[in-house]
Parts: structure tokens; C-alpha cells; sequence
């Protein structure tokens, strides 16, 4: 296993619509073991292909949940199916976005099809933390990042705050 390095903003291929995986096999199986040993160094708790470099529609999640315990989930081609009327606000995070975090409201619940780490369909009505992260981390196949949900005045401040982190760690 490698770790990749994660493309952040504004890398212009976050803005970049991931293609669906045609058939899940060992490269990609490869890929998404790289993808989570990444996001364990980071850390974070999900990554999606495009963050990597990568355009393919793949994502891993791994919330733990409990202190170092670790429980990784993959999906590829994720698709959310049904999404709940009521909503939820999580003060959201993003590896391509590093050390920017605001809150951000979404479906509570959702029902989302995936192909699982064998290539087998999956269909899983998700809620709480595990709901918005698979939405946030699908918002990344579809060239979203979270501070799109933003209003544009949080967003240029997020934007300009991470902005001023990089000139203050860049070697003088």
C-alpha cells in the first residue's frame, strides 16, 4: 500500500465529474486500499478517488467510531436513491481543503446503491455522521467540494483563511 498525495483547492480537478467504474477488479482494489491508508494518515475519515488524482467514481469511509478501532467501508459508483426531507448540520471538513471546517445542512438520512470491495450491489439506508459523509464524499464525484453549500461571503473567507495558513507555512 502507498499514500497519495491529496489534491486541494484549487486544484481545478476537484471541479472534475468522476466516471462510473466500469468493473471492480485488483487494480482498483488497489487503489481504494491506497485511497484509505491515505486517509488514515491524513487523517480523515473519508476520501474520494478525485482526491487522489483519480477521476473514477470510488470513495472510502471509515468513521471510527470507536478510538482506535478501525472499520473501513468502500463504495463504488455510489448513487443516492432516497434522500429524507428532514435535514441535519454537520461542521464539515475536507482533506482538499485542510484545516477550513463550517457547518453545512443536508438530507439526515439517505438510502445509497453501491458496488461493495467485491463487486457486489449494495443498497443502505445511512443516517447521522455516516449520511453526511457519504454525501460529502459523493459531492466530490460530481465536482462539489463543501464550501460549494457555502453562501459565497463564508466561502472567500474559508478560501482567503487557508490561503494565509499556506504563505504562513511556506518556507520564507
Amino acid at each position: 500500500m502507498a499514500i497519495l498525495e491529496i489534491v486541494e483547492v484549487p486544484d481545478p480537478r476537484l471541479k472534475t465529474v468522476s466516471t462510473p467504474v466500469e468493473a471492480v477488479d485488483d487494480d482498483l482494489r488497489a487503489l481504494l486500499d491506497d485511497m484509505l491508508e491515505t486517509m488514515y494518515a491524513a487523517p480523515g475519515i473519508g476520501l474520494a478517488a478525485i482526491q487522489v488524482g483519480v477521476p473514477k467514481r470510488a470513495l472510502v469511509i471509515d468513521l471510527q467510531e470507536n478510538e482506535g478501532e478501525r472499520n473501513p467501508r468502500y463504495f463504488v459508483n455510489p448513487d443516492v436513491i432516497e434522500a429524507s426531507e428532514e435535514l441535519n448540520t454537520y461542521q464539515e471538513g475536507c482533506l482538499s481543503i485542510p484545516e477550513q471546517y463550517a457547518d453545512v445542512e443536508r438530507p439526515a438520512r439517505v438510502t445509497v446503491r453501491y458496488l461493495d470491495y467485491d463487486g457486489k450491489e449494495q443498497v443502505e439506508e445511512m443516517d447521522g455522521l455516516l449520511a453526511t459523509c457519504i454525501q460529502h464524499e459523493i459531492d466530490h464525484l460530481n465536482g462539489v467540494v463543501f464550501v460549494d453549500h457555502l453562501s459565497q461571503l463564508k466561502r472567500k473567507m474559508i478560501l482567503k483563511k487557508l490561503q494565509k495558513a499556506r504563505r504562513e507555512a511556506a518556507p520564507a
